[in-house]
């Protein structure tokens, strides 16, 4: 290769000058552009740029995210149980809540690969539950043995003999309340003139008076559009219950009701509206005040 000469060289190097001028101020645009644009954020700044030894010349990237399939799929895989993990002591001492959330895990794995191994280990957690209720069964007829005022056969017999007490105590009660309530209460009859289910409350009705000797006034729901308006009734026949004297009112039945579960209601209603039990003891007869049935009970045991 010949050797320029020393006229050449000078035209050369103020080409070079030349284009340099202006390249270096357009690489240090872009330089900058670049710079902001792969500039990292506070949190990634340390990583790759907190030691300048490091960073993206050593080929260094994020540590790439686990998708959604990924992380389920891993979740999946640990939640599966294997069956000689877990000792049959600590099966049988487990917490209820856990062992409950184990027994499920094992029916799914069952569900999933129906393999004869699976579905056996499934059934021998099935069997574990089952004893567990077996042995609390065997505890809780002990211990209603043992302590009789935490059992409710007193009060709720289930032989024939007990039942038949029970009903006569319930319907002497019942009955014994209505009569000597005849003077304070009285019961009005909403009616409407063509209403076929009236006419057959009437009737039903008739048998109340002859058994109780109590006068029910009637009131036509259309004749007397206000005394309806006043008592809100929009059914008929609608038989209330009025406590004399007062305001107080509370309604016996709405459509027909038979003669029994007028004298049901009629009852409660009596003693709620003299305030003799209170709407948690609405159900509550006076024979089993303190027994089973009493829901303040607790209360009473906890203030001795």
């Amino acid at each position: 290769m010949p050797i320029r000469s020393s006229d050449e060289q000078p035209g050369r190097l103020k080409l070079v000058l030349f284009v340099a001028a202006f390249l270096i101020p357009a690489l240090g645009s872009l330089c900058c552009l670049y710079a902001e644009d792969t500039a990292p954020s506070s949190e990634n700044a340390k990583p790759y740029y907190g030691d300048i030894k490091r960073g993206w010349w050593w080929y260094e990237k994020t540590p790439e995210k686990q998708t959604v399939h990924e992380k389920k799929t891993m979740d999946n895989q640990i939640r599966v149980p294997v069956l000689s993990d877990y000792p049959m002591e600590t099966l049988w001492n487990m917490y209820p809540d856990d062992f409950q959330t184990l027994l499920m895990a094992f029916q799914k794995k069952a569900v999933r690969v129906p393999s004869e191994e699976n579905v056996r280990e499934y059934y021998v957690v099935q069997d574990i539950a089952r004893r567990k209720s077996l042995a609390f069964a065997n505890a809780t007829a002990m211990v209603m043995q043992k302590y009789p005022d935490l059992a409710v056969a007193a009060d709720y017999p289930i032989t024939a003999p007990g039942r038949n007490a029970a009903v006569a105590l319930e319907t002497g009660e019942i009955e014994a309340k209505i009569r000597s309530a005849r003077d304070d209460f009285a019961l009005i009859l909403f009616s409407a003139v063509g209403c076929p289910y009236c006419v057959e409350q009437k009737a039903i009705l008739n048998h109340f008076i002859d058994k109780y000797g109590w006068e029910i006034r009637e009131i036509d729901t259309e004749q007397e559009a206000g005394i309806t308006a006043v008592f809100g009734i929009e059914t008929t026949p609608t038989l209330l219950l009025v406590y004399r004297g007062s305001k107080d009112h509370i309604a016996v039945s709405a459509g027909v009701a038979s003669l029994s579960e007028i004298e049901e209601k009629l009852y409660r209603g009596i003693r709620l509206l003299k305030k003799e039990i209170t709407p948690e003891e609405y159900s509550l007869y006076e024979f089993q005040r303190g027994g089973a049935f009493d829901v303040n009970v607790p209360l009473r045991r906890n203030k001795k």
